[in-house]
C-alpha cells in the first residue's frame, strides 16, 4: 500500500521545500516537507480560505484540523497574536514540520500535536481547517462529530471544500447534522467554497 499524508508516519523520503506565501500583507516563509499535504506549493484551497484574513480570530483559542505543515495555523498565529493555535494532524512528520516553522517564525503561540495531544474536554473559540475531503465521506463525517462539537458558545468554523469535490453536499450535510448550527456559504473562489458554522449561543 503507498504511503501517503494521511498515514502517521509515512515512509517517503524526508525532503523539505521552502514556500513563501502572503497573508494579510505580510510574507510568510515556511519549510514544507514530503509526505504531508501540498508540499510544493501553498495548497490554493488553502489559498482561498487565507484570503478570508479580516475574519481571522483576534483572541482565544483557535484548532486547525489536519494543520499539515501549518499554513493556516501559522497565518492566523502571526496575524493575531493574541490567539493560542492548536494545529492538529496525524501524520507525525506534519506535527513535526509545523513545530519547526513556528520556531523559525518565532511564534510562541501555536501547539503542534497528534489528535491525542488534545485535552479531551477542550474547547475552541474558532476553528479554521482545509479538512482532508479525501479521506472519504464517512471519515470526514466522523472528523466534523468529534471537532465541531468541541466549539464554544458563539464559535465559528470555518472549512474550505473544492467544489468538485462534493462542497454542496458537504454543506448539506453539515446543516442536517449539526441542526442547532447556523451553516452558511461565505465564499465561492476559484472552485473553492468556505463554509462557516457557527455555534449557538446555548452550544455544549
Amino acid at each position: 500500500m503507498t504511503q501517503h499524508y494521511f498515514s502517521e508516519d509515512p515512509s517517503v523520503e524526508r525532503r523539505q521545500r521552502t514556500i513563501r506565501f502572503e497573508v494579510a500583507g505580510k510574507e510568510i516563509e515556511a519549510l514544507s516537507i514530503s509526505g504531508t499535504f501540498s508540499t510544493t506549493k501553498l495548497d490554493p484551497g488553502t489559498k482561498v480560505l487565507l484570503s478570508l484574513h479580516e475574519q481571522f480570530p483576534t483572541a482565544g483559542d483557535v484548532l486547525d484540523i489536519g494543520c499539515g505543515w501549518g499554513p493556516i495555523a501559522l497565518s492566523i498565529a502571526l496575524s493575531s497574536p493574541e490567539t493560542e493555535v492548536f494545529a492538529v494532524d496525524i501524520n507525525e512528520r506534519a506535527v513535526s514540520q509545523t513545530i519547526e516553522n513556528a520556531k523559525r517564525l518565532g511564534l510562541e503561540n501555536i501547539t503542534a500535536v497528534m489528535p491525542t495531544g488534545l485535552e479531551p474536554d477542550q474547547k475552541f473559540d474558532a476553528i479554521w481547517s482545509n479538512p482532508p475531503i479525501r479521506i472519504g465521506k464517512s471519515a470526514l463525517h466522523e472528523l466534523m462529530r468529534t471537532y465541531l462539537p468541541r466549539l464554544r458558545p458563539g464559535g465559528n468554523a470555518y472549512l474550505v471544500v473544492q467544489k468538485q469535490l462534493g462542497a454542496e453536499s458537504f454543506q448539506k450535510w453539515l446543516a442536517s447534522e449539526f441542526d442547532d448550527c447556523q451553516v452558511t456559504k461565505v465564499e465561492n473562489s476559484k472552485g473553492y467554497r468556505v463554509i462557516r458554522v457557527t455555534a449557538p449561543a446555548s452550544y455544549h
